[in-house]
């Protein structure tokens, strides 16, 4: 069976190395912002580019991804259901917020484009990739997702608990966990746990 981790924003497919050696079975990593760099940076051409992707793989898949990774997750689940055997979301909201994400592109206008370098994006590209996301609302179609779901979220990752907890109750499936002493990278702070965690949840 085929597990791939997708990343967040402000990350790399190295985010997963620590998490991915306590996993079983073929693990990928997709760099998801390979397709944009360059060019105009945005949440459609990132999404596309891994449906396609996913499409040439032995199906069904286990999917697992944090904050922008699950929200490819969970996408891709409601719109191929038959080619997605489990779900795993971490710190991923089900609609955007609009105003967060306003003030957080006013923020990045005011950086140097070096503080954009660990993204793995230039100042623009991510940019422009936050401001196409803004209209994206899941919200409607949560009950349509027919996998096993497990929903879970860093215990210091307080932006993002009512999100885990909308998703927790919108998923007919889904089961909800909270990883101790994580924030909002739980693949980075806490690698072996959330291994643990998806380790459990697959084998089920």
């Amino acid at each position: 069976m085929t597990t791939i981790l997708l990343h967040g924003l402000g990350q790399g497919p190295e985010s997963w190395d620590a998490a991915a050696q306590g996993l079983e079975g073929e693990i990928l990593c997709p760099d998801l912002f390979a397709p944009v760099r360059g060019g105009a940076a945005s949440y459609r051409e990132i999404y596309q580019t891994f449906a396609r992707d996913c499409q040439g793989l032995t199906q069904p898949l286990r999917l697992c991804g944090l904050s922008l990774g699950g929200i490819l997750a969970l996408q891709y689940a409601l719109e191929h259901p038959e080619g997605v055997e489990a779900l795993a979301l971490i710190g991923t909201p089900c609609v955007m917020p609009k105003g967060l994400l306003r003030v957080q592109n006013a923020v990045f206008r005011l950086l140097p484009g070096r503080a954009f370098r660990q993204m793995g994006l230039s100042k623009g590209e991510v940019i422009g990739l936050t401001r196409s996301m803004m209209d994206l609302d899941f919200r409607g179609d949560l009950g349509r997702v027919s996998c096993p779901t497990l929903v879970l979220c860093g215990e210091r990752d307080r932006a993002n608990q009512k999100a885990a907890l909308e998703l927790r109750a919108g998923i007919p499936k889904a089961e909800l966990a909270w990883i101790p002493g994580a924030g909002h990278e739980v693949n980075r702070d806490a690698p072996e746990a959330l291994a643990e965690a998806l380790r459990q949840f697959f084998r089920a």
